[in-house]
Order: C-alpha cells, then structure tokens, then sequence
C-alpha cells in the first residue's frame, strides 16, 4: 500500500515555526496548487486548492532559513488525518500533508535563480539529480506528433 503525495505550488505564506517541549521543531504552511482547464463555453478557469503542510525537525529548520511567502516548492509527503478538541471542546479534524522532502523551484527571492535541494532525514541523503532516491533521472520522452486525420481540426482536442 502507498500513501504518497506530490506537490508543485506557491506557498500562501512564511512558514509558522514553533519549537515543542520536546526541542523539536515544527514548521506549518499552506501550499496553493492551481489546475487550469476550459469550461464548456470556452473560458479558461483556473482553480485553486490549499494544502496544509507539516514539515518536522530538520526540515522544518531549512524551511525556516529558505521558504517564504510565494516560494515555488516541489515538496514529497504523506497524506494525515488527525482529530482534535478546539477551545471550546469541539471536536475537530483536519486533513495534512506531512512533508518528508522539498526543493525549492523557480526564482529565489534574491534573484540569482537556481533551485534549492533539501533532502529528507533518510539515512545516506539522497543526491539533487535524484529527488525521490530512484537513481538517476533522465530526461522524460516527448512523445511523437501525431497530424490530425483527414477532416479532423486540431482545435478539438482538449488541451
């Protein structure tokens, strides 16, 4: 059984670090995913999702130094549910997605470019050219052009 999550988004705002009791450090932030896709009259609509992150220890401490408010981040995680009593004793729940790796994508806010590795705490790290441990990563293969067949119009398909 799996329970991995992949996401690629523009974080909502500086993360909330706390440290615990415990000396541990917790970092939480929202992460905002966009889909984009053409309604039936034609218009493009973009919607957008937020996912609440958790990112614990070392991670939490390279998210502290390096993410910021609209940070691009690729991040690795898995999918959490937890329930809890708020201050009034109500029960609540509430849906995480608990990072275990992040990169950071795109522009650094200093604007050298150039991307971030942040491996997670598996033992014997993992190199940048292989984020997820799988060995080396090649490039991915286009796939061949196929022309429309006599009397299709190309602008039917739906990307």
């Amino acid at each position: 059984m799996v329970n991995r999550v992949i996401l690629i988004g523009n974080l909502g705002s500086d993360p909330e670090i706390r440290t615990l009791e415990s000396g541990a450090m917790v970092a939480k932030m929202s992460v905002a995913t966009n889909e984009n896709y053409k309604d039936r009259s034609g218009e493009w609509q973009t919607q957008t999702e937020w996912h609440e992150v958790v990112l614990w220890r070392s991670l939490a401490e390279r998210a502290q130094s390096s993410l910021k408010k609209g940070s691009q981040v690729y991040l690795e995680g898995k999918l959490t549910h937890r329930t809890w009593e708020d201050q009034n004793g109500n029960k609540r729940k509430t849906t995480e997605v608990v990072g275990s790796y992040f990169r950071m994508i795109g522009a650094r806010r200093d604007g050298t470019g150039g991307s971030n590795y942040f491996p997670s705490e598996e033992p014997g790290g993992m190199s940048s050219a292989a984020p997820s441990g799988a060995g080396a990563v090649s490039e991915p293969k286009q796939p061949e052009a196929v022309a429309p067949a006599a009397g299709e119009a190309d602008d039917d398909l739906p990307f």
